[in-house]
């Protein structure tokens, strides 16, 4: 694979971007691009690398964006023969099996609360290797030493959280508030549900959860927005110790990523993600 391509493609997985690769898996007779060689879409269709040139890129790169869309590659032929029904406007006379291969963004999770929840959550994460950022308003449950593989520990308040996010440039897939006080979780929720980008999950007893959204509604929030807000949170296990809470938010992170592709299995309503988990106990671990 070209340079340019996998320092394109490195720098994108760190910045939690998604993009297509494609590449040439099979070439046959005369082709521009010979098999192995490799481009590098991104979303707003802009390439790094080629795989031929000419007809067959713009053909691979509208193929490429819609890939982009949809969250999903495939596999394609094209023959370069402009006298061949379907063949592409070329007389090169090949033909080419180009790899469209969909690369997700890479989870960045923002934890809200530092207790004993997001502890065993952020252990989990760190064997996925997948990034987080701890935020709380006790700066002893933001420390290097409490979470030291996370990307950014932030002491701010509820208020502050998403101008402290907007102000580090990161982009997260997630955000889950697992404070240790419900009412600072509301004014948490309530800050970041209109402009967060990513997906936002409360845990919470089936009382915490009707309170909060009725907080929500008396703030304002109208329903498409409060429609954002998972709760429960998790894939159904039973969960009930922390760490079995954990395992069960890192189950949704990876159905986000890869979600199942068979009829009647992709969930769309937040109360179907999960039972109601107990609240976040106040004390550290």
């Amino acid at each position: 694979m070209d340079r340019k391509v996998l320092k394109e493609a490195l720098a994108l997985t760190e910045a939690h971007r998604p993009y297509v690769l494609a590449t040439i898996v099979d070439a046959h007779g005369s082709v521009p691009g010979k098999k192995g060689t490799t481009m590098l879409v991104h979303e707003d269709g802009s390439v790094v690398g080629t795989v031929g040139g000419a007809g067959l890129e713009e053909k691979v790169r509208f193929l490429a964006r819609s890939a982009l869309r949809q969250k999903e590659g495939g596999l394609h032929r094209f023959d370069l023969m402009a006298w061949k029904p379907g063949g592409l406007s070329s007389r090169c006379g090949g033909s080419v099996d180009v790899s469209l291969q969909y690369v997700p963004p890479r989870p960045n999770v923002l934890i809200w609360g530092g207790g004993h929840v997001a502890l065993a959550f952020a252990k989990q994460m760190d064997l996925l290797d997948y990034d987080y950022s701890v935020s709380d308003d006790r700066p002893e449950f933001t420390t290097a030493e409490r979470f030291p593989r996370a990307r950014h520990r932030w002491t701010v308040s509820p208020a502050e959280l998403l101008p402290t996010v907007r102000a580090s440039g990161d982009r997260f897939s997630h955000a889950y508030l697992l404070g240790y006080d419900a009412q600072k979780d509301e004014e948490a929720a309530f800050h970041l549900l209109p402009d967060f980008e990513g997906r936002v999950g409360l845990i919470a007893s089936r009382t915490k959860r009707e309170l909060t959204f009725k907080g929500l509604r008396a703030r304002g929030l109208p329903e498409e927005t409060l429609a954002r807000l998972r709760s429960p949170v998790g894939v159904p296990m039973g969960a009930q110790s922390p760490e079995e809470i954990a395992v069960s938010l890192v189950g949704e992170i990876i159905q986000d990523l890869h979600p199942p592709r068979e009829s009647g299995t992709v969930r769309s309503k937040a109360e179907e993600v999960a039972p109601a988990h107990a609240e976040e106990s106040p004390g550290p671990a």
